[in-house]
């Protein structure tokens, strides 16, 4: 086995890079299964594609004297789910796959559900069950890749720090609101002595 501390020589480099130049971005570097990873990451693309459309459903059907600003917090989270679309199905081309975003069986590919809800506080709620929902597959995810592939792993993370960012600015709308329209409590922050 190769020192950690040793690169490989410019040589070596060059030839390598000359064969399956079909493969693209993909070389013999790559240390993942590549088939599972594009599998998960298809999966992650219909999770994402479920999530952005019910937020944007949620922005156009919020109704009462809050659903101004919570609307636009809808409107806002459905274009970043779009861009993590757009970010999934990039690396998936990159790793040489295709993007399946064929709507036929996206509900089975998909993590999360789409839930309509009726209230605010139900479409609060299922937003928040859904992020709950894409922040541990993608924990999961990158678990998964460890090392066998650095680009989506950081990728990964950057959506996965945007789901846990979603997922607060819920929990913050949700405490926000009469509690007599929501069926949970935000857990108490302080510490038992």
């Amino acid at each position: 086995m190769k020192n950690p501390t040793e690169m490989t020589d410019v040589k070596t480099l060059r030839e390598r890079a000359r064969q399956h130049i079909e493969e693209g971005a993909v070389t013999a570097g790559y240390l993942a299964d590549r088939k599972i990873v594009l599998k998960l990451l298809n999966d992650a693309l219909a999770t994402e594609i479920v999530c952005m459309l019910r937020y944007r459903r949620h922005y156009f059907m919020a109704r009462g004297i809050q659903s101004q600003a919570i609307s636009e917090e809808f409107l806002m989270h459905s274009n970043e789910e779009q861009e993590h679309v757009d970010m999934l199905a990039e690396r998936i081309v990159q790793l040489g796959g295709e993007p399946n975003l064929s709507p036929e069986g996206l509900l089975g590919r998909s993590h999360a559900e789409y839930v309509e809800g009726v209230t605010l506080a139900d479409m609060i709620k299922e937003d928040l069950v859904a992020e709950r929902i894409a922040i541990d597959s993608y924990r999961e995810f990158i678990q998964y890749l460890g090392n066998k592939d650095s680009t989506s792993k950081r990728m990964l993370e950057s959506i996965l720090a945007a789901e846990e960012e979603h997922a607060d600015d819920l929990a913050d709308l949700l405490y926000a609101m009469p509690q007599e329209q929501i069926a949970i409590k935000r857990p108490s922050t302080a510490k038992a002595a």
